[in-house]
């Protein structure tokens, strides 16, 4: 289990530092095309917008694989053992449904209904850039069940 965690942490540590990197050049280059050249660049702009919305895709992703998502723990730290695993559960499955209902199943929908429509700059169908959040959605729902595994295993933190 803790390779695919570990596969799973390579593979959106990646995706969010490229996508960073993406957007740190592509906003140097919109500086540089708006202000040296007199010729701004549309693209660019639009482009940095898909990027850091998939950069936050990425990074949710990787917290809910560290099981760092908000809670507030000082009611359930004062409960027994057993009660604080069966929230600790309870926490991950929410993150699941969540995951599967608003990720998987809405991003979908969204992607295929956004496929007919293009960017304006870009000229590219903007459900291309929606299909992150299925993906997303898929990473986030392997990240709970690896989750609970560790919870039942008797793990505090996530590797």
């Amino acid at each position: 289990m803790q390779s695919i965690r570990k596969v799973l942490n390579l593979i959106m540590n990646g995706l969010a530092g490229v996508s960073l990197i993406a957007m740190t050049a592509l906003t140097v280059w919109q500086v540089f095309t708006r202000y040296v050249l007199n010729n701004p660049s549309t693209w660019s702009e639009e482009l940095v917008g898909y990027l850091f919305a998939w950069a936050s895709l990425f990074g949710a992703s990787l917290i809910t694989g560290e099981r760092g998502h908000m809670n507030i723990p000082v009611v359930v730290e004062k409960m027994p053992a057993a009660l604080q695993k069966f929230f600790a559960v309870f926490g991950e499955l929410v993150a699941m449904a969540f995951s599967g209902i608003i990720l998987v199943y809405g991003g979908y929908a969204i992607t295929q209904l956004a496929m007919g429509q293009m960017t304006s700059s870009l000229g590219v169908a903007v459900g291309v850039f929606y299909v992150t959040m299925p993906i997303c959605g898929v990473i986030n729902i392997l990240y709970t069940i690896l989750n609970i595994y560790d919870i039942c295993k008797g793990k505090k933190e996530a590797a």
